[in-house]
């Protein structure tokens, strides 16, 4: 798929990983829907260095909050009401709340699977009938390094990001035949919030586990993506951009 006047549709877009898909998104000449659930200044933000780039991206913002399958749904409504169709998806909108699993609460696991799996579902969901009549489409689901190997307190994140994959390789063996490629990355130790939220400690520790010897960045995540939505015959298929911190 080329880049150059497509309408791609990035969840939690406005900062971190999906912040930098996007602008890697209008670097390339796509139409860009920046979605936001509560920071709408630093969308705003987002939008608006797109739309300086130049080279033919376009940016709007749209508020929704894709845990809500009717906002979902109003994502995608507004998406195509004002570029006309949807050609990219990406499922990257996702929080953390970690505990150990015996003083995680239900409401705790429930807000992390509500966001970052069922609203992975959502979105897709949404965006399916419009790809499937255009006879065209790229899904790309922002997993991690920690649904393949687990992580200390993190076993709502681990089990979401984990679903992910499962959903990725199902979605992409039913949407082939309508020319729709489905597939996942699954990012290490990125500089973004998340991890910065990290005790220095804790980061100094993980920093010893990553081969390359440093978090990733934001940009490099969304080089992947650019090259997954560029490459029509990969399908159902996970890339791995985590700094050799899980090779199996």
């Amino acid at each position: 798929m080329n880049l150059r006047e497509s309408v791609a549709v990035v969840t939690g877009a406005s900062r971190g990983l999906g912040a930098a898909i996007a602008e890697e998104f209008g670097r390339g000449g796509a139409k860009v829907v920046v979605n936001y659930a509560g920071s709408q200044e630093p969308a705003e933000e987002v939008a608006s260095k797109i739309n300086e780039i130049g080279g033919g991206g376009e940016a709007i913002v749209v508020q929704a909050d894709v845990s809500d399958p009717e906002q979902a749904q109003s994502l995608i409504d507004e998406a195509v009401e004002q570029f006309g169709r949807v050609d990219i998806l990406v499922n990257n909108a996702g929080i953390n709340v970690d505990k150990p699993i015996d003083q995680m609460e239900i409401e705790d696991w429930d807000q992390v699977v509500q966001l970052d799996l069922n609203g992975v579902f959502y979105a897709t969901h949404a965006a399916l009938p419009h790809m499937i009549e255009q006879e065209n489409g790229a899904i790309i689901n922002i997993s991690s390094v920690v649904g393949e190997m687990g992580n200390m307190m993190q076993a709502n994140y681990s089990a979401a990001k984990a679903g992910l994959l499962g959903f990725t390789k199902t979605a992409a063996r039913e949407l082939a035949q309508n020319n729709i490629t489905v597939n996942a990355v699954a990012p290490g130790f990125i500089e973004t919030d998340m991890v910065g939220a990290i005790p220095e400690e804790v980061q100094e520790s993980i920093l010893k586990t990553i081969p390359l010897g440093r978090f990733g960045q934001p940009e490099e995540i969304a080089q992947a993506v650019r090259f997954i939505v560029e490459n029509d015959y990969m399908t159902g298929a996970t890339l791995d951009v985590n700094g050799g911190v899980d090779m199996r």
